[in-house]
């Protein structure tokens, strides 16, 4: 996994991380976390900004 690197969907960043904790002992290496928090409030706008836009769209 390379930095900077995102998950559109959670379960394969659930994976991931549960992968990182199996390997700690084998394998040491830092899990990352490189965004920043206007980067990840940004995401959470624009995803509740779609969730909007699909209500609506569904109650036309």
């Amino acid at each position: 996994m390379s930095a900077g690197t995102t998950f559109a969907v959670v379960q394969v960043l659930v994976r991931t991380i549960r992968a990182y904790i199996a390997s700690w002992n084998t394998a040491a290496r830092p899990f990352q976390w490189t965004a920043t928090t206007d980067e990840i409030l940004a995401k959470v706008r624009l995803a509740q900004l779609n969730v909007k836009k699909l209500v609506a769209n569904n109650q036309k």
